[in-house]
């Protein structure tokens, strides 16, 4: 799939995918849907599915993508007024995204991208897992759901979109507080709790978009 065709079918199913977003929020939260969450989560998927089209060259990975961004659209809105992640949303998606990756094996054959795809699941659930379990306070269980759905994206995206997608989310979390407690010289800011689901949204998008490219700086 060429790069302009993929930037647009990605806007296009993403922005549509996402008009069942705010049914998704009311459905599984307590958040009111409120006036401009549905061009805002259209707005989202048309630029995720978008920038994953351009970015992406199998029409296979860029499936993945969409399946996955109506509930991460979703999941992120929720996490950011409630931190919390339903698994009424996340699971869903999961096992959405594991069907598709079935179907992918059985029409083309190929074996390496949904295997590589399961291994992603796996390790970035693994690595949430760990930290869940050795800092639960600091990390809740739903971090380690939506792990496995977009350690499964990014791994079927490519090795290194699962590298720098699993490794974002905890960069851009930590550098914008600790820019704002040296800006405000408060360091009370820095122990504040702040929901973890959108950086790991949009970490995942940054691995999708960038990977390759960063990998190939830090190892040249």
């Amino acid at each position: 799939m060429s790069s302009p065709l993929g930037a647009l079918v990605g806007a296009l199913v993403g922005g549509a995918l996402c008009l069942a977003v705010p049914w998704l929020v009311v459905r599984t939260s307590e958040v009111p849907r409120g006036r401009r969450l549905l061009p805002g989560a259209v707005l989202a998927g048309t630029v995720a599915g978008g920038s994953a089209g351009a970015a992406l060259d199998s029409g296979w990975a860029l499936a993945a993508v969409l399946v996955a961004t109506p509930a991460c659209v979703a999941l992120a809105f929720i996490d950011w007024h409630t931190r919390l992640l339903p698994s009424r949303i996340v699971l869903p998606a999961t096992g959405a995204l594991l069907g598709l990756l079935a179907v992918e094996w059985a029409v083309t054959g190929d074996h390496d991208a949904p295997l590589r795809a399961v291994i992603g699941l796996v390790v970035a659930r693994s690595i949430y897992w760990l930290l869940w379990f050795v800092h639960s306070a600091g990390m809740g269980f739903g971090d380690v759901r939506l792990a496995a759905l977009l350690g499964a994206v990014l791994g079927r995206a490519g090795w290194a979109e699962l590298v720098v997608g699993t490794y974002a989310p905890f960069l851009l979390f930590a550098v914008p507080g600790l820019l704002l407690a040296l800006v405000r010289r408060d360091r009370s800011l820095l122990r504040a709790a702040y929901p973890f689901g959108p950086f790991m949204v949009v970490g995942a998008l940054l691995g999708v978009l960038a990977g390759p490219a960063l990998v190939g700086l830090i190892t040249a």
